[in-house]
């Protein structure tokens, strides 16, 4: 019998062995009380977050929505000017 050793990253949660990892208290995470207990710690944490305002959303998602846009017209801008450009060398080169 060999030891089990926790990975980390992509098989976290799986034991060196591919056998399902146990919860703090000896039962499986995937039986129906492992379950139901991950989404009770879920709903706890939510319970924890501190929510902004109304006002505080409201107002960074107009200023994402500036942003965006300015950038749209920006990047917009610049591209129809490089197209120009590289057109007029372009045709140019054909004179």
């Amino acid at each position: 019998m060999g030891t089990k050793k926790l990975t980390k990253g992509k098989g976290a949660g799986v034991n060196s062995d591919k056998t399902p990892s146990v919860g703090s208290n000896g039962e499986s995470s995937f039986t129906p009380s492992g379950i139901r207990l991950f989404f009770q710690d879920v709903l706890d944490e939510f319970g924890k977050i501190v929510w902004p305002a109304k006002k505080v959303t409201a107002g960074l998602t107009c200023f994402v929505l500036v942003l965006v846009m300015f950038l749209s017209f920006f990047l917009g801008s610049v591209d129809l000017l490089l197209g120009k450009l590289v057109t007029f060398i372009l045709n140019f080169g054909m004179n």
